[in-house]
């Protein structure tokens, strides 16, 4: 018998003598953000850090018809969501320590945590087929990240009702609302026009220090707000009943019955 091997959750490749790195999160068809998966975005995130060489721009991708069905729910609940939350926020912090600028390019389902890295991009290509949303509060919790980020692209009064609301959007609406950058029939070739003319020709240390210095505001938010977020998430929302009941209802695929509690 043939022991069978594992596969990465994720491929890495990189492009334009490595002035283009990309994350393809390939895990379809949902690639979902599981603690695997972050561990190894997040190790290719450190080793890029280390050395960055000529990037420019880093790319997140997801292999299959959709780019992400978000963070997984099963490791939300109790027993797990103190593992999952801080890795998931460790992720952001090492987008930070690295200091490149990003992009995402999405093709059909974007939601939840998959779309919070997306907002965290400096650019977001969307295709007609993408779908992007927080549907966080129909389970019962929040987003901590997109409570920072939101405000960054939209006003802080319509950051708060897409959270509430926990809304999903088309591409032509989520490009309306400026939740992504664009809506095109072939996202890639958007990303690749926008390097061409907006990035290849410059200096990738220069590139790098003004993406750094352009989002001082989003790293000292990161550095100072996350923590507290992810305290109220941990220690007071997981006492409640609620967050348990809705997470619990999603994975048996019911309604949820909440006791306000």
């Amino acid at each position: 018998m043939t022991a069978s091997v594992a596969t990465l959750p994720i491929r890495s490749s990189a492009e334009r003598s490595g002035e283009i790195q990309r994350i393809v999160l390939d895990r379809p068809k949902g690639n979902v953000l599981d603690l695997e998966m972050l561990s190894a975005i997040r190790a290719r995130l450190q080793d890029l850090a280390r050395e960055p060489g000529p990037l420019k721009l880093l790319v997140f991708e997801g292999a299959g018809e959709h780019f992400s069905f978000g963070a997984s729910v099963q490791e939300h609940l109790p027993g797990k969501v103190d593992q999952l939350l801080p890795a998931f926020h460790g992720l952001f912090r090492d987008l930070e320590a690295l200091g490149a600028p990003t992009a995402a390019v999405v093709r059909g389902q974007c939601l939840g945590g998959a779309f919070e890295i997306a907002l965290w991009c400096g650019m977001v290509f969307g295709e007609a087929s993408a779908r992007f949303g927080i549907p966080e509060t129909k389970l019962g919790v929040f987003p901590p990240v997109a409570a920072i980020v939101l405000p960054w692209r939209l006003t802080g009064a319509r950051a708060t009702q897409l959270i509430l609301s926990g809304d999903t959007f088309d591409a032509q609406g989520a490009a309306a609302w400026g939740l992504i950058d664009g809506c095109s029939h072939d996202a890639e070739a958007a990303l690749q026009r926008w390097f061409d003319e907006r990035l290849a020709a410059k200096s990738a240390v220069a590139l790098r220090a003004a993406w750094r210095a352009s989002r001082r505001i989003l790293a000292a938010s990161l550095a100072n707000d996350l923590p507290v977020l992810e305290a109220q998430y941990l220690n007071d929302l997981m006492s409640h009943r609620d967050p348990v009941e809705g997470l619990t209802a999603f994975l048996e695929r019911r309604p949820p019955v909440w006791s306000h509690t």
